[in-house]
């Protein structure tokens, strides 16, 4: 077993190696000049996001899509993984993961853009849609397509279920001393009680908690921010020029060059706000709107909240607390940055991994069911909704790393046949975003809503 660990664990740090980030991050240089910086229009798409009527043909409200794809983006990544980022790469390394968010806002543009242009509506009356779709109907590719939605059924239930029941036991075991089994059990009820009834019961639920755990979170960073507010222009300083310059070392931390800080920077924020891998276009194909250009606005808002600004407000805590320069990485780093705030310090933590956690659950099972419902019909989207509320236990008292190697492989492969869909229909994209954004006539219809 150990053997096999360490085989999937190469395999792993190959998968998401210097190769694919540049693929990622290329792929984002291209959309932002093909759809001439379409992030120039993100006032318009928050605007657009917070309607709630019904703009067309969809399963669920725009904002429903949005907070659902939210759910499952934020999570983890956006505390520990920022962590990591700031420990291996140095301060720098969170200008590069903003960077990777505001670059990231045109593919996932574009991803949605296509989902919805290419989504079916299935023999109950239901939207499917994803990159799989764009695959076979955009491409004519559906083999690409099959391979797609079989890496997304393998990844959603290591890395969006499976690993993510695991750090809510170990985390409340560690915090409250409670048992991984009555965690896990009323997980699992809780998650049941979710998914069993669909997406608009899970968007239903998204709406409500994706609102609430951003805000506390971020309330929470503001408040360290503001505890120690002398520091911030420094700290700020620190991180653009450590970006292009690297960090010598101090105290614990070992330094960091210039190409440790690009390099952990870009990777955790890919990794963060899942732009090119293709998960969230999957549900934004469910939404109600007039035209895919609309709801991709609206989708596109997701990498800014995500990176642009719950990770940059954790990466710029993290180095203003000076905890960094003490040689502590991942989770220990931000416990230590969040004491400051004494007794509220681990609430906020707690309450913001547990409900981060906790709704990536949620939003995975969606993205999992539809890969099942293209490969198989659907017929098997209810035994997958079992097996995934299955898993919810098992992967709260058993530790699979495993498990999370294999589904971070799966993950990041998933990227490839996306990426393909993107640059090849690209023209796609530019004719799309003429007929419904250049011309003006999305603005005028929100300045006239």
């Amino acid at each position: 077993m150990e053997q096999l660990e360490h085989v999937l664990g190469t395999v792993s740090d190959w998968v998401w190696g210097p190769p694919l980030l540049m693929l990622l991050f290329g792929t984002h240089l291209f959309l932002t000049f093909r759809l001439r910086l379409i992030q120039r229009f993100i006032p318009l798409a928050i605007k657009l996001s917070f309607q709630r009527k019904r703009e067309g043909v969809g399963d669920i409200s725009q904002f429903g899509a949005l907070t659902t794809a939210l759910a499952a983006t934020i999570g983890t990544g956006n505390i520990v993984g920022v962590a990591t980022a700031v420990a291996a790469g140095g301060p720098g390394a969170v200008l590069w993961m903003w960077m990777t968010g505001v670059f990231g806002i045109a593919t996932k543009y574009a991803e949605a853009v296509l989902s919805v242009k290419y989504r079916i509506t299935t023999r109950k009356g239901l939207m499917a849609g994803g990159p799989m779709y764009v695959l076979e109907r955009g491409l004519g590719a559906r083999w690409l397509g099959v391979v797609f939605a079989a890496l997304t059924a393998v990844a959603a239930f290591g890395i969006g279920c499976m690993v993510q029941a695991n750090s809510i036991s170990v985390l409340v075991q560690e915090t409250f001393h409670i048992s991984p089994w009555w965690t896990g059990a009323v997980m699992t009820v809780l998650t049941a009680a979710v998914i069993l009834g669909g997406i608009t019961s899970i968007a239903r639920v998204c709406e409500r908690l994706v609102p609430f755990m951003a805000v506390f979170y971020v309330i929470g960073c503001a408040a360290l921010l503001v505890l120690h507010w002398r520091s911030v222009p420094h700290s700020l300083s620190l991180i653009f020029s450590t970006a292009f310059t690297g960090q010598a070392a101090i105290g614990g931390f070992l330094g960091a060059g210039m190409r440790e800080a690009i390099r952990y920077g870009m990777a955790r924020g890919l990794f963060s706000n899942e732009s090119g891998l293709g998960s969230a276009p999957i549900v934004a194909a469910a939404a109600q709107t007039k035209n895919p250009v609309r709801q991709a606005l609206v989708s596109s808002t997701g990498t800014f909240w995500d990176t642009v600004v719950v990770c940059a407000m954790t990466g710029l805590v993290l180095v203003n607390s000076g905890h960094w320069t003490d040689g502590l990485t991942g989770s220990a780093l931000t416990k230590a940055a969040f004491t400051d705030l004494g007794i509220f310090g681990p609430l906020v933590l707690t309450v913001g991994l547990l409900t981060f956690v906790f709704s990536t659950i949620l939003g995975w099972s969606y993205y999992g069911e539809k890969a099942a419902e293209y490969l198989f019909g659907e017929g098997a989207v209810l035994p997958y909704r079992v097996a995934w509320v299955a898993a919810v236990m098992v992967g709260s008292v058993v530790t699979l790393k495993v498990v999370w190697s294999f589904a971070d492989i799966a993950n990041g492969l998933m990227a490839i046949p996306n990426l393909v869909s993107l640059l090849a229909l690209h023209r796609v994209l530019v004719a799309e975003t003429s007929t419904y954004l250049w011309e003006g006539g999305i603005e005028r219809d929100a300045a006239a809503g």
